[in-house]
């Protein structure tokens, strides 16, 4: 099995709840009312997150080509 380490960004709300997010992995978020909750929180929707993104993975059927930037005038 291989470690991956990923950036996991913290705040903490109005209401005093600790809420991460991991930039990486699209939709991997999740709260903790302590900062020890939210980090055993976070880890478990990271293997969540890469379970899922396995399966699509094996799924999918386009390949990624890269990122561009597009501007518009607003």
């Amino acid at each position: 099995m291989v470690k991956r380490v990923f950036d996991v960004v913290i705040e903490k709300d109005e209401d005093g709840w600790f809420i991460a997010d991991v930039p990486a992995l699209q939709g991997c978020h999740t709260q903790g009312k302590t900062k020890k909750e939210v980090l055993k929180n976070i880890k478990e929707a990271i293997e969540l997150c890469l379970e899922v993104e396995e399966e699509r993975k094996n799924k999918r059927e386009t390949n990624f080509v890269g990122v561009e930037k597009v501007s518009v005038h607003a």
